[in-house]
């Protein structure tokens, strides 16, 4: 049995058909799980809740965190602690192996063009100590022999079924697609790394079925070739052969809108991705698997090519 924690948002969506390559013992898990293969088992549990949690991973050969609580920092502060530790408390007690899927903000923000998984270790935001707090944990206990984990890390990430879980779906994608001028956060002349979500639920079930991948953090398949903010737009608006009409948020601007609106005011902080190149290297995973991630001009194409009837 290979079981995902949070099985509801796209990376999970993913990952789900991806392990049915694998797999037939698939088990998704949330508080209102949706079959993503024909097969699948579906427990709804509250995954906050120790005894609903040891339920829904018991008898797993393999658990995958793919959770995503809230975009806030007090809910995070407050949650992720101890989900992390009571993942952890239950994958000990079953011998189950733990993937989790992971994000950049532990990574110093001098050292964003080129990052690597071992990159330096020094969040600038508040989010980002939560995320080096327990990712640290788990590392640890891997190191003192007690869990079987690895980590495996995304850059900010774009796809199919990504429904507000995505900056450059929803400030590019969705308006240009509706005929509205685009919105770029922070500064349009940087590169940003953006990776395929498809890849990445392929890469996370190719590495909890790989014995040596263990011990480890691995960088996703992300292209390495990204585009500026200005040629995100471009690219995208070209194919969906429209203008490329866009602003740029100034950080006083979201600063502005977090007045109003809360998702803007967690985002303030995080700005700092959007102000220098942010360019994420997976070159260990592609060498060691032969596996090269899908190019921005096809993940584009993809994403843009009318739906067949």
């Amino acid at each position: 049995m290979q079981t995902i924690l949070g099985s509801d948002g796209p990376i999970a969506t993913e990952l789900a058909k991806a392990l049915a390559s694998y797999t037939k013992d698939i088990r998704l898990v949330s508080r209102n799980p949706r079959k993503v293969n024909p097969g699948d088992e579906l427990i709804a549990a509250d995954l906050m809740n120790y005894d609903e949690l040891r339920r829904a991973a018991g008898k797993s050969e393999v658990v995958y965190v793919t959770i995503g609580f809230p975009y806030n920092y007090k809910i995070w502060k407050k949650q992720w602690p101890v989900f992390i530790k009571n993942v952890i408390r239950v994958c000990t007690e079953n011998n189950s192996r733990l993937v989790f899927f992971d994000n950049i903000y532990m990574y110093d923000q001098h050292h964003l063009n080129g990052m690597t998984e071992s990159t330096p270790i020094n969040p600038p935001s508040k989010k980002g100590m939560i995320r080096a707090e327990i990712a640290g944990h788990i590392m640890e206990e891997v190191k003192k022999g007690r869990l079987k984990a690895l980590i495996a890390r995304s850059a900010d990430y774009y796809g199919p079924s990504v429904a507000r879980n995505s900056i450059l779906m929803e400030t590019v994608f969705k308006p240009l697609s509706a005929g509205k001028k685009a919105n770029w956060l922070g500064s349009d002349q940087f590169r940003h790394s953006f990776t395929y979500t498809p890849d990445a639920g392929k890469a996370t079930a190719l590495l909890g079925n790989t014995e040596e991948a263990y011990g480890q953090v691995w960088h996703l398949p992300t292209a390495s070739d990204p585009y500026t903010g200005k040629e995100w737009v471009e690219a995208i608006a070209g194919q969906l052969n429209v203008k490329p009409r866009y602003r740029v948020a100034s950080k006083p601007m979201v600063a502005f809108l977090g007045l109003f609106v809360p998702v803007m005011r967690e985002s303030v902080e995080m700005l700092y991705q959007y102000d220098r190149d942010y360019i994420f290297d997976s070159s260990k995973f592609e060498n060691r698997f032969n596996i090269k991630p899908t190019s921005y001009s096809e993940g584009i194409r993809l994403l843009t090519a009318p739906v067949a009837v």
